[in-house]
């Protein structure tokens, strides 16, 4: 047996010790061309900081909770013992190195982690899992252990973003960062791009549908002066309250994607029907929203195409209601007749990326816009029992049968209008919250669509008290009516440089009773340590909290330190990796009045 895991871990160890980029990646990349490919490949997705490769829906499904508790048992140490290695190490990967037994006859190969992961995913109930589990640390050496939980856990912690295995796979194997970046996007597999790389066939990827790729994110202005300041065209959108939606349709086939790329088809089973009548295959953006449908038609002033208007008369589609109402339909398996009829969604498209074969991403927004504007306008097709029909459909939306008595849903091309100056862009946000949105979009009209990337040519304004998207890092129980719950959320913001979460504050208003009862039995199954009154927990929940202004304050490990904090909302739709940053803290610091 070649023992890889050992040379991983390793290497990983040395990827730790060191802060210059280049170092990483060139460490990186002599590892991998010393692995066969098969070896290399899988190494590339562990590198990542996930046991399978991004496209697969394979989960582990084994709690933090569990893995402390197996842990404890193989190193035959107390709980008191294991929290005191947790508050020197902080992490529970390094706990394990820690305090695991070293033996002779222990080693395992990347390869064999490997198909435990698959073992482990596969297995049903705790006990087989925990078995599977057990097995693997037992066979492991201490410095194998902490890396195989940190790659369970999405926890690798070593200063190692996907984009510097990139940029190593580029360098491993004479290939540029472009091709390797390109292929990585379609695939959304590490491992299987290394592996074109290493035959020279990178071009060869192609996209999957039906597998999320990577959202374009926008950057926040303080300013309408701000939100004209980086390019000389500008689209401008309403900033809906909703969650981004990703929508990929094929011969009648429909799945829906959020923002951390999980499938939320089950959620809004109303959405797929509609979608399904698309003429032409496709790959949309678009957010949705939960929406108040008009009991009349009615005519309103909007832009209807991708194409920025200064307005025209279209029909009153209705509008977008609070996100605290949607937040009734998410993460739900099965929805009831009832919900469909009380909280209707409607999806507001604003951008396509893959249509009738050709990828859309890298052509400008105007030209995305066009093609937006013509697959929702054409014709659409009905699948039923293997056969097909055409139907007109409404300019700019489609509207199908009736769900449940009088609901209908809406595929709604969303509104586009121009702004030239501060001022028009002024009104354009003051109708946007008239109608009860976020505030505005501002596009670059010759942007192209770039997956994962936060830059310029997308931008976000919003007015209001300033907030911070936040990770749970600790929770305690509550007094008065939360005796016996979890309410009271210790959280934190991204220290980038040294990467890891330092916390800000701490809140405790603003979540509904049912929703702290959800996120109570959340918190317990995935808390890393007990100390009674509270709970560290695995930073996974992402809250979104507001707040008055911002203090100097050695009271947290950030230095700053929030006045009134309150959540505004949980953000199922984030994962931990993409909360606030210090910085932005520290900006926001600089600039408060």
């Amino acid at each position: 047996m070649t023992l890889t895991m050992r040379q991983f871990s390793t290497t990983c160890e040395a990827i730790a010790a060191t802060t210059k980029k280049l170092q990483k990646t060139a460490l990186v990349a002599e590892y991998l061309l010393s692995r066969t490919i098969d070896e290399a490949a899988i190494s590339a997705v562990f590198l990542s900081g996930r046991p399978f490769p991004a496209w697969e829906e394979t989960t582990l499904q084994v709690g933090g909770r569990s893995l402390w508790a197996m842990v404890a048992e193989l190193a035959g140490k107390e709980e008191g013992a294991l929290t005191v290695a947790y508050r020197r190490l902080g992490d529970l990967g390094a706990v394990a190195g820690d305090v695991l037994p070293q033996r002779p006859d222990q080693g395992v190969d990347v390869v064999e982690v490997e198909v435990a992961f698959r073992e482990i995913a596969a297995a049903r109930g705790a006990v087989a899992k925990t078995a599977l589990v057990r097995d693997l640390f037992s066979r492991s050496t201490p410095l194998e252990a902490k890396y195989i939980v940190k790659i369970m856990t999405g926890d690798l912690r070593i200063g190692l973003k996907e984009s510097l295995v990139e940029e190593a796979i580029a360098k491993a194997y004479a290939s540029t960062l472009t091709e390797v970046q390109r292929a990585n996007m379609l695939l959304g597999d590490i491992g299987e791009t290394l592996r074109l790389a290493a035959r020279g066939r990178l071009a060869d990827a192609k996209l999957r549908l039906f597998h999320p790729i990577g959202f374009m994110l926008a950057s926040p202005v303080e300013s309408t002066e701000e939100g004209l300041s980086y390019f000389s065209e500008a689209a401008v959108e309403d900033k809906y309250d909703g969650i981004r939606a990703q929508a990929h349709v094929s011969g009648g086939e429909v799945r829906i994607f959020s923002r951390t790329r999980d499938e939320i088809t089950d959620s809004f089973p109303e959405l797929p029907p509609v979608l399904a009548g698309l003429p032409q295959d496709a790959i949309l953006d678009g957010e949705i929203v939960a929406w108040e449908y008009p009991e009349l038609p009615r005519l309103a002033t909007a832009a209807r195409h991708g194409a920025p208007h200064d307005g025209e008369e279209v029909e009153y589609l209705g509008r977008a209601r609070p996100f605290s109402v949607l937040q009734q339909r998410l993460g739900r398996k099965k929805v009831s007749d009832r919900m469909l009829r009380e909280t209707p969604v409607a999806y507001l498209v604003f951008d396509i990326l893959y249509m009738n074969g050709e990828l859309m991403i890298g052509r400008p927004l105007r030209e995305r816009a066009l093609a937006l504007d013509r697959l929702l306008s054409a014709d659409r097709v009905t699948h039923h029992r293997g056969t097909e029909t055409q139907r007109n459909a409404e300019q700019g939306k489609f509207r199908f049968e009736e769900q449940a008595e009088s609901d209908s849903t809406a595929i709604i091309r969303a509104p586009v209008f121009r702004a030239s100056s501060p001022d028009e862009l002024e009104q354009h946000f003051v109708a946007a919250r008239a109608r009860g949105n976020e505030g505005l979009m501002i596009k670059d009209l010759a942007s192209p669509y770039t997956p994962g990337k936060r830059g310029k040519s997308w931008l976000k304004m919003k007015r209001e008290l300033a907030t911070l998207d936040v990770v749970v890092t600790a929770v305690e129980y509550g007094h008065g009516k939360r005796i016996g719950v979890l309410s009271d959320y210790t959280f934190a913001v991204w220290d980038t440089s040294k990467d890891r979460l330092v916390n800000i504050g701490k809140a405790y208003s603003g979540l509904t009773d049912a929703e702290i009862a959800s996120m109570t039995q959340w918190f317990l199954d995935h808390t890393m340590e007990d100390r009674g009154f509270l709970c560290v927990v695995e930073p996974k929940i992402v809250l979104e909290v507001a707040f008055n202004n911002m203090m100097r304050s050695d009271r947290h490990e950030s230095g700053y330190a929030l006045r009134f904090p309150r959540i505004v909302r949980l953000r199922p739709d984030k994962s931990a990796e993409e909360a606030d940053t210090l910085e932005r803290a520290k900006e926001i610091y600089e600039n408060q009045e």
